[in-house]
Protein backbone atom coordinates (compact mmCIF):
# COMPACT_ATOMS: atom_id res chain seq x y z
CA UNK A 1 0.00 0.00 0.00
CA UNK A 2 1.33 3.22 -1.05
CA UNK A 3 0.86 6.43 1.58
CA UNK A 4 -0.68 9.30 0.43
CA UNK A 5 1.21 12.67 0.25
CA UNK A 6 -0.40 15.80 1.74
CA UNK A 7 0.59 19.05 0.54
CA UNK A 8 1.73 21.62 2.33
CA UNK A 9 0.60 21.78 7.04
CA UNK A 10 -2.91 21.04 7.69
CA UNK A 11 -4.34 22.86 10.96
CA UNK A 12 -4.66 19.35 12.24
CA UNK A 13 -0.74 19.00 12.08
CA UNK A 14 -0.14 22.14 13.18
CA UNK A 15 -2.11 21.82 16.24
CA UNK A 16 -0.17 18.29 16.74
CA UNK A 17 3.20 20.53 16.80
CA UNK A 18 1.53 22.45 19.34
CA UNK A 19 1.15 19.59 21.60
CA UNK A 20 5.25 18.72 21.10
CA UNK A 21 3.99 15.66 19.41
CA UNK A 22 4.89 14.66 15.39
CA UNK A 23 3.33 12.04 13.74
CA UNK A 24 5.79 8.56 13.40
CA UNK A 25 6.04 6.68 10.10
CA UNK A 26 3.25 4.06 10.05
CA UNK A 27 4.45 0.98 11.96
CA UNK A 28 5.40 -2.31 9.46
CA UNK A 29 2.61 -4.57 10.19
CA UNK A 30 3.59 -7.84 12.35
CA UNK A 31 1.07 -10.26 9.96
CA UNK A 32 -0.87 -10.48 7.33
CA UNK A 33 -2.96 -7.38 7.22
CA UNK A 34 -2.69 -3.48 6.25
CA UNK A 35 -2.31 -0.52 8.79
CA UNK A 36 -5.56 1.28 7.50
CA UNK A 37 -8.11 0.65 5.19
CA UNK A 38 -10.43 3.33 3.99
CA UNK A 39 -14.05 2.01 3.04
CA UNK A 40 -16.76 4.69 1.60
CA UNK A 41 -16.38 7.85 3.85
CA UNK A 42 -14.36 5.87 6.63
CA UNK A 43 -10.95 4.58 7.78
CA UNK A 44 -10.45 1.16 10.04
CA UNK A 45 -7.14 1.29 11.37
CA UNK A 46 -5.98 -1.78 12.71
CA UNK A 47 -4.99 -2.00 16.06
CA UNK A 48 -2.00 0.15 16.63
CA UNK A 49 0.25 -0.67 19.54
CA UNK A 50 3.07 1.73 21.50
CA UNK A 51 6.08 1.71 19.07
CA UNK A 52 8.18 4.31 19.50
CA UNK A 53 10.88 4.24 16.67
CA UNK A 54 9.73 0.84 15.85
CA UNK A 55 9.70 -0.54 19.69
CA UNK A 56 8.03 -1.47 22.33
CA UNK A 57 9.28 0.78 25.52
CA UNK A 58 7.62 -1.51 28.10
CA UNK A 59 5.61 -5.04 27.65
CA UNK A 60 3.98 -6.91 30.25
CA UNK A 61 0.60 -6.95 31.96
CA UNK A 62 -1.11 -3.61 33.60
CA UNK A 63 -1.35 -3.82 37.13
CA UNK A 64 1.43 -5.78 37.60
CA UNK A 65 4.28 -5.03 35.48
CA UNK A 66 3.21 -1.80 34.21
CA UNK A 67 1.40 1.16 36.08
CA UNK A 68 -1.99 2.39 34.97
CA UNK A 69 -0.15 5.82 34.51
CA UNK A 70 2.62 4.18 32.63
CA UNK A 71 0.13 2.42 30.15
CA UNK A 72 -2.17 5.62 29.75
CA UNK A 73 0.99 7.06 28.45
CA UNK A 74 1.44 4.25 26.01
CA UNK A 75 -2.11 4.37 24.75
CA UNK A 76 -1.61 8.21 23.56
CA UNK A 77 1.27 6.56 21.92
CA UNK A 78 -1.07 3.94 20.24
CA UNK A 79 -3.76 6.75 19.02
CA UNK A 80 -0.61 8.97 17.82
CA UNK A 81 0.32 6.05 15.55
CA UNK A 82 -3.13 5.43 14.56
CA UNK A 83 -3.39 9.23 13.44
CA UNK A 84 -0.32 8.38 11.56
CA UNK A 85 -2.28 5.25 9.80
CA UNK A 86 -5.21 7.85 9.23
CA UNK A 87 -3.26 10.10 7.49
CA UNK A 88 -1.32 7.35 5.34
CA UNK A 89 -4.09 6.54 3.65
CA UNK A 90 -6.34 10.38 3.18
CA UNK A 91 -3.14 12.25 3.06
CA UNK A 92 -4.50 15.36 4.73
CA UNK A 93 -5.85 15.18 8.71
CA UNK A 94 -7.75 18.17 7.84
CA UNK A 95 -10.14 15.72 5.97
CA UNK A 96 -11.23 14.11 9.27
CA UNK A 97 -14.70 15.09 10.24
CA UNK A 98 -15.04 12.87 13.35
CA UNK A 99 -13.05 10.24 15.10
CA UNK A 100 -16.37 7.99 15.63
CA UNK A 101 -15.52 4.86 17.63
CA UNK A 102 -12.11 3.88 19.45
CA UNK A 103 -11.47 0.36 20.78
CA UNK A 104 -8.82 -0.34 23.26
CA UNK A 105 -7.34 -3.84 24.52
CA UNK A 106 -5.45 -3.23 27.67
CA UNK A 107 -3.43 -6.69 28.60
CA UNK A 108 -4.12 -6.91 32.53
CA UNK A 109 -3.33 -8.76 35.27
CA UNK A 110 -6.06 -10.61 36.22
CA UNK A 111 -6.92 -7.93 39.62
CA UNK A 112 -6.25 -5.16 37.50
CA UNK A 113 -10.36 -3.70 36.29
CA UNK A 114 -8.50 -0.22 35.45
CA UNK A 115 -9.01 -0.43 31.77
CA UNK A 116 -11.22 2.63 31.06
CA UNK A 117 -9.02 5.07 32.70
CA UNK A 118 -5.49 3.16 30.21
CA UNK A 119 -8.02 4.39 27.20
CA UNK A 120 -8.48 7.64 28.58
CA UNK A 121 -4.98 8.26 27.14
CA UNK A 122 -5.82 7.55 23.91
CA UNK A 123 -9.13 9.00 24.16
CA UNK A 124 -7.58 12.73 25.67
CA UNK A 125 -5.37 12.84 23.29
CA UNK A 126 -7.57 12.19 20.11
CA UNK A 127 -9.68 15.45 21.71
CA UNK A 128 -6.69 17.58 22.07
CA UNK A 129 -5.78 16.73 18.63
CA UNK A 130 -9.07 16.87 16.83
CA UNK A 131 -10.99 18.97 19.78
CA UNK A 132 -15.01 18.56 18.84
CA UNK A 133 -14.35 16.77 16.22
CA UNK A 134 -12.26 13.96 18.54
CA UNK A 135 -14.97 13.25 20.42
CA UNK A 136 -16.25 9.69 20.18
CA UNK A 137 -17.93 5.91 21.22
CA UNK A 138 -15.61 3.51 22.84
CA UNK A 139 -14.87 0.37 24.06
CA UNK A 140 -11.75 -1.00 26.64
CA UNK A 141 -11.43 -4.09 26.87
CA UNK A 142 -9.21 -6.21 29.48
CA UNK A 143 -7.46 -9.10 27.82
CA UNK A 144 -5.01 -11.57 29.02
CA UNK A 145 -2.07 -10.87 26.50
CA UNK A 146 -1.07 -8.49 23.37
CA UNK A 147 0.77 -8.91 20.15
CA UNK A 148 4.78 -9.03 21.32
CA UNK A 149 3.67 -8.63 24.77
CA UNK A 150 2.32 -4.70 24.20
CA UNK A 151 0.26 -3.50 27.50
CA UNK A 152 -1.79 -1.62 25.10
CA UNK A 153 -3.66 -1.65 21.39
CA UNK A 154 -5.71 0.79 20.14
CA UNK A 155 -7.71 1.13 17.18
CA UNK A 156 -9.87 3.35 15.55
CA UNK A 157 -12.87 4.47 13.01
CA UNK A 158 -12.78 7.82 11.36
CA UNK A 159 -15.01 9.69 9.32
CA UNK A 160 -13.54 11.53 6.65
CA UNK A 161 -14.81 13.89 3.45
Amino acid sequence: MEAVQTQGNSRIEARLAELGLALPAVAAPVAAYVPAVVSGNHVYTSGQLPFVDGKLTLTGKVGAEVSAEDAKALAATCAINAIAALKSVIGDLDRVIRIVKVVGFVASDPSFTGQPGVINGASELLGEVFGDAGVHSRSAVGVAVLPLDSPVEVELIAEFQ
